[in-house]
């Protein structure tokens, strides 16, 4: 595959902070890209330079192909950016927002109504048309903001934390919209994001903290290499349990325990036989994975 963003010994810094530090990363064509960090780990700083809103220090960046600094109207012509915050006019129709927008790209007219129309049935705001954008629900808003990022189509959509603070059902309809895109339209996603379960189904995961990459890989490859497994043992009494000789945990109707790996807990299963019985084994989680390369919880300041 081809890769869609392509970033080489990036820097940039703010008086002593240095912001991004020798940071290098390749996103591939259609993929779906998780940069995780906590607040103040260089995320956001990143993203700008990406959408060539930030000049970098030093460093190489190439989106497509092309450098945001050089030929910025051609990075923008193919990506499509949707913020932590909104930046529609909450004083606006729905309707009257995305044409304002749309019109930025050329889109006018009736090939502007059929985009809407489209974009309207995919993120289920055909009944908002004429409802300010300021009287919405975050939900709401939030599906506005993903259809004006999509208005022209964009070859790679750019997600800063896209979900934070929204409902399980809203959620849930805009992975099934972002999956349709990139199955049907070959989309790149970077996604930053501080729900770890989002990161888990990423087709690769890169971790920074302090401006630097601290982890990377597939999120098996992570979870295998930073997380336990873990063993969740029922109609077992911890008397029974010490056979195993860890350290055990209560949960309810049994213990737990931890391991390093699936093959650990196969040898452990395969030695005490008469305890597993009946018994879950739970590949390690993105969480365990942040908390270990970071030294702190997905969502929490950089100390």
């Amino acid at each position: 595959m081809n890769n869609a963003i392509q970033i080489n010994d990036l820097h940039k810094s703010f008086g002593e902070v240095h912001a991004v530090n020798a940071l290098s990363l390749c996103v591939k064509e259609g993929s779906l890209f998780a940069f995780l960090g906590v607040n103040g780990a260089g995320k956001s700083t990143t993203i700008k330079m990406i959408c060539g809103r930030l000049q970098k220090d030093s460093g190489s960046i190439l989106i497509d192909g092309k450098d945001p600094e050089r030929d910025p109207d051609s990075v923008h012509a193919i990506l499509g950016i949707v913020f932590q915050n909104s930046v529609l006019d909450a004083s606006l129709s729905v309707y009257e927002n995305l044409r304002s927008r749309a019109a930025l790209y050329g889109i006018v007219g009736q090939a502007f109504e059929d985009r809407y129309n489209e974009l309207s049935e995919l993120l289920d705001f055909k009944d908002l048309k004429k409802r300010t954008l300021g009287k919405l629900s975050g939900g709401q808003k939030r599906r506005i903001d993903i259809a004006r990022a999509l208005l022209h189509q964009p070859k790679i959509l750019i997600l800063d934390e896209p979900t934070t603070g929204l409902d399980p059902q809203t959620r849930h309809l805009l992975w099934q919209v972002i999956a349709t895109l990139q199955r049907e339209k070959n989309m790149t996603v970077f996604l930053t994001t501080h729900y770890m379960e989002e990161a888990a189904d990423a087709d690769y995961v890169v971790i920074l903290d302090s401006g630097s990459v601290v982890a990377q890989g597939t999120p098996i490859e992570l979870k295998n290499a930073y997380a336990n497994d873990r063993i969740s043992l029922y109609g077992v009494c911890e008397e029974q349990a010490a056979e195993l000789g860890l350290p055990i945990t209560r949960i309810a109707g049994g213990i737990a325990l931890s391991v390093p790996d699936t093959k650990a807990a196969t040898e452990l299963i395969l030695k005490h036989p008469s305890l597993f019985t009946d018994y879950e084994i739970t590949k390690g989680k993105m969480d365990d994975v942040f908390l270990t390369v970071t030294g702190k919880k997905p969502g929490g300041e950089e100390q």
